[in-house]
């Protein structure tokens, strides 16, 4: 592509294609992914949509519940932002509302599209497509944002250590006073034990007896602060509940649930479970900074830059 070749807007959402390959690298089934792009771009209610399609990947990429990690982020119009893995924008939009510029990077031309239609009234909101080790910005940004993507950093970083890599170039892309928000699933989360399964494998207990794939894996507490703790400093850990990915409320290293909470069992999104034990019961023994830190069964962890 030459000159501007590579620009294309869809309302006031520019979209840059220049690092773009030519292939989606990444998608959950073309149907659903079909299904949600043709909602958004056709303007119809998602709510609708929903009520008409039970697949996992639709409730995943139109449900409002997404949104909901955004609400402890600090973030404000003076802010410049960078979301990694920005997917069909179930985040971007609600980024959009409180920063004053967002850039996104996603790796499928598709779900970039759908974010576009998505978030088209938004004027301070653009996308690049393409692998993100590929694509080359000499801007320094004041939040990086990256929900689900880090245990996917075998994937598309080439490199021995690809998990410190990726978290190493991220720290390149921030301010000297830079901020990071990373959301990930916690190995050993209670609803693994309880007979959940990985979500990344879909096999019961795969996490918490060890990976067998260098492509995808998630870390435990102690091996996530391990890792953040050579790039980032000020590590604080909110604990979304369910998961991060349907935040019904989330819980900080500050405020934790008290005994009047209502911590129900968990329910695979999209196959069936091990009944194990009764999370619900267990929960209320869970009483401590140190107890959610071991078992909680996703982490949101706001990072500071070294």
């Amino acid at each position: 592509m030459k000159n501007n070749d590579h620009i294309e807007y869809i309302g006031n959402v520019k979209i840059d294609l220049q690092y773009y390959n030519g292939s989606d690298l990444y998608n959950e089934g073309d149907e659903a992914e079909n299904l949600v792009l043709e909602t958004l771009k056709q303007g119809i209610d998602p709510l609708k949509a929903l009520s008409e399609n039970d697949k996992w990947a639709v409730l995943y990429q139109l449900s409002p519940t997404r949104k909901n990690i955004v609400s402890v982020m600090n973030i404000s119009k003076s802010d410049r932002v960078l979301e990694i893995g920005a997917g069909m924008g179930a985040i971007s939009g609600a980024l959009a509302e409180l920063a004053g510029c967002v850039d996104c990077i996603d790796l499928s031309k598709r779900r970039s599209y759908a974010n576009a239609y998505r978030n088209k009234n938004y004027n301070n909101l653009n996308i690049y497509v393409g692998n993100f080790e590929d694509i080359r910005l000499t801007i320094k940004y004041d939040i990086i944002v990256i929900i689900g993507v880090l245990e996917y950093a075998g994937s598309f970083i080439n490199h021995d250590k690809p998990y410190d890599k990726f978290l190493e170039y991220i720290c390149n892309y921030l301010n000297e006073n830079g901020k990071v928000y990373i959301a990930i699933e916690n190995r050993f989360g209670m609803k693994y034990f309880a007979g959940c399964a990985e979500d990344h494998l879909g096999k019961p207990f795969a996490g918490i007896e060890g990976y067998d794939t260098n492509k995808v894996k998630t870390f435990s507490y102690s091996e996530i602060c391990s890792m953040l703790n050579k790039y980032f400093k000020d590590l604080y850990f909110y604990y979304p509940f369910p998961d991060y990915k349907m935040p019904s409320v989330i819980y900080s290293q500050d405020y934790l649930p008290n005994e009047t909470a209502n911590l129900k069992a968990f329910k695979n999104y999209d196959t069936d479970r091990l009944i194990i034990l009764d999370e619900e019961k267990v929960y209320k023994h869970i009483s401590t900074q140190e107890d959610w830190n071991m078992f909680t069964n996703s982490f949101l962890v706001e990072a500071l830059k070294k």
